[in-house]
């Protein structure tokens, strides 16, 4: 396993809400008899923490830094690209009314939709990209392409199937691409995900021009938003998992690592 894929794994498993919030409550409890001011405070904080990242509201505390690196496209800025990237999320496994195909999951969905939408307004060749292949499961970008060309009726021109992490996505794309003689391209991922895609791929040596979709932290707040939900607490882990990759790139980059 490489180190970013490590890194990747250890952040979902450990790191994150709400693994990482209910541990600390757990630390907390266990205090409480030898260190009761130090327990409850732990105890305290790491509840306060979950019940604010269970609301939109407080989801949205996390989207907000990530969704303002990733204005909406402007399509007045694609003159000179020469091709759209769309990256793979996701995947439904074995879906019986595909034949018991794996299929692109509802946030890989999302992207796809849009890369659809952007290569009919442009006329674009698209590129999909996306491995994690295992026994029993075709690499990601080869259920993308067959989605985009039968159910969007959308052409696929490459699709690179090689790629576990967003930083191979890059690198692996980057050579088929520039191979090509492409060089600048539209990116095609979520908003949140975008600051952190966008990066890897000016460092491959592309010209990006971001184009994201799914903005989560669009539109008013209502009272609901204060109400605890699981897909609220989704969207903060989701949220918090971009902003530690984005921190982790940014070491990588401090420290010199390519």
């Amino acid at each position: 396993m490489n180190t970013d894929l490590l890194v990747s794994t250890l952040t979902h498993v450990v790191l994150l809400p709400p693994v990482c919030l209910l541990l600390g409550l757990l630390v907390g409890l266990s205090l409480l008899r030898r260190k009761p001011r130090a327990g409850r405070a732990l105890a305290g904080v790491s509840l306060g923490l979950l019940l604010v990242l269970f609301t939109n509201a407080g989801a949205r505390l996390l989207i907000a830094p990530l969704e303002r690196l990733a204005p909406p496209l402007d399509l007045a800025r694609v003159e000179g690209a020469g091709a759209i990237v769309v990256l793979a999320a996701g995947r439904l496994e074995h879906a019986p009314e595909y034949g018991g195909h794996d299929i692109p999951d509802l946030t890989a969905l999302a992207r796809l939709r849009y890369g659809a939408r952007l290569q009919h307004q442009t006329g674009l060749p698209l590129l999909v990209t996306g491995g994690n292949a295992s026994a029993g499961h075709e690499p990601k970008a080869r259920s993308m392409a067959r989605a985009l060309r039968d159910d969007f009726r959308t052409p696929v021109m490459w699709v690179e199937e090689a790629s576990d992490t967003t930083f191979e996505n890059a690198l692996f794309s980057a050579r088929i691409l520039k191979a090509a003689k492409v060089q600048r391209i539209l990116l095609v991922t979520d908003a949140m995900h975008m600051a952190r895609a966008e990066r890897v791929f000016a460092r491959s040596g592309l010209q990006v021009i971001a184009a994201p979709t799914m903005f989560y932290g669009a539109g008013p707040l209502t009272p609901l938003d204060f109400v605890p939900s699981a897909s609220a607490l989704q969207k903060s882990y989701y949220a918090s998992y971009e902003l530690a990759g984005l921190a982790w790139y940014r070491l990588r980059e401090a420290i010199g690592r390519n």
